[in-house]
């Protein structure tokens, strides 16, 4: 018993880590996930849904981006539908930036340089100890609006998609709760 508390204990920490340090897999938004971020859907009318899909801190645009191009693909095959047109997309991105104050904390000394005609300087000017670290983390969230339909996509429409194809080509590309990398 005290072992597994042990091993518990210490294996808790990691696993944490780990979550934190993972992009958001391929998965439904919920809270109960061990990696922040998915996917959800709502349906507008019978032809018309919307779609979204929030990364955490370590997923990048891009992945985002393919993620919510297949859950449109996903759901349009999976309602019986065969191209979809994504008719309003938008990424947001929220950033935070943190200031590590370093061993003095928020107080740094300050010096004052003497110059022809005053006096010269500020709080934090000249600091000799070198810069503050300061870290900027972005988060990426996409949604769209998608409307679909039967038979072939409309040749001319630079905004409709083959649901199939689209399944087909970025399959390889979708990392699913449980994989390290994808398939």
């Amino acid at each position: 018993m005290k072992r597994t508390v042990i091993a518990v204990a210490l294996l808790a920490p990691m696993l944490l880590l780990w979550a934190c340090t993972t992009p958001t897999p391929y998965q439904p938004l919920a809270s109960g996930n061990p990696v922040a971020g998915g996917y959800t859907d709502q349906l507008l009318d019978d032809t018309h849904f919307r779609v979204t899909f929030s990364g955490n801190d370590v997923t990048s645009r891009q992945q985002v981006e393919t993620y919510l191009l297949y859950r449109a693909a996903e759901l349009t095959a999976g309602k019986g539908f065969d191209w979809f047109e994504i008719a309003d997309r938008h990424t947001d991105t929220k950033s935070q930036t943190f200031v590590d104050p370093g061993p003095w904390g928020y107080w740094t000394p300050s010096w004052r340089f003497h110059r022809r005609g005053g006096w010269y300087g500020g709080y934090g000017w000249g600091d000799p100890w070198g810069p503050y670290d300061v870290d900027t983390i972005d988060q990426f969230s996409a949604s769209a609006e998608v409307m679909v339909g039967h038979g072939p996509k409309p040749p001319s429409d630079p905004r409709a998609f083959d649901a199939h194809q689209v399944l087909q080509n970025l399959d390889g590309k979708i990392v699913r709760p449980g994989q390290t990398a994808a398939r």
